[in-house]
This record gives structure tokens, C-alpha cells and sequence, in this order.
């Protein structure tokens, strides 16, 4: 990852959060995108016919946030409800990350 910061939060009720956020201004928005196209694009190749609500027994879910903010920046929030079958491979995949 060269542009999205990954944080990963455990829960009590086993489902799993991994973030990945970037803030960038305009000319660096495309490559952002294009690292979330490539998360996405992975979840989907290793874990698509699992994607769904995690409380329900799916991988995976997830939600893509982009706010346009004050001064020309533009937040970008990537947000996967997980199984520890989905994190364990995402953390394999996209590098350990910090835990909240």
C-alpha cells in the first residue's frame, strides 16, 4: 500500500474491522481509487461468493466513503466487517496492520 493507511479493530462479538483511509488533494485522488479498486478487486477474486452482511455468516462487507473536504482534500474510508478467515488473509495479502 503506498497510499491507503490500514488500522484493524477486534471485537467481542468476532467480527472483525479493517479500515484502510487516505487524504489526499485532488491530483492524488486517482491513485487512491486505484488502490481501493485493487483491495476490492482481491476480496472479490478470493472471497466474492462470501461477500454479505458478516453478522448473517458471509467473509465480508464492506462500505467505501469519499468526503470532499475543506482546503481541496478528499478522505477516502475503506471499512470491511470481516471473519478472521477474511482478516487473516487480508493481513497476508496487504501487510500486518495496527491495532486500534
Amino acid at each position: 500500500m503506498r497510499h491507503l493507511t490500514l488500522a484493524f479493530t477486534d471485537s467481542s462479538d468476532d467480527i472483525l474491522t479493517l479500515e484502510a483511509m487516505a487524504s489526499t488533494r485532488e491530483a492524488g485522488h486517482a491513485a487512491v481509487m486505484a488502490e481501493v479498486d485493487s483491495v476490492l478487486a482481491w476480496a472479490q477474486a478470493e472471497f466474492g461468493g462470501r461477500h454479505g452482511p458478516v453478522e448473517d455468516g458471509h467473509a465480508w462487507d464492506h462500505e467505501l466513503l469519499v468526503q470532499h473536504e475543506d482546503g481541496g482534500w478528499i478522505t477516502v474510508t475503506l471499512t470491511f466487517s470481516a471473519s478472521a478467515e477474511f482478516a487473516d488473509a487480508f493481513q497476508a495479502r496487504f501487510g500486518m496492520v495496527d491495532d486500534d
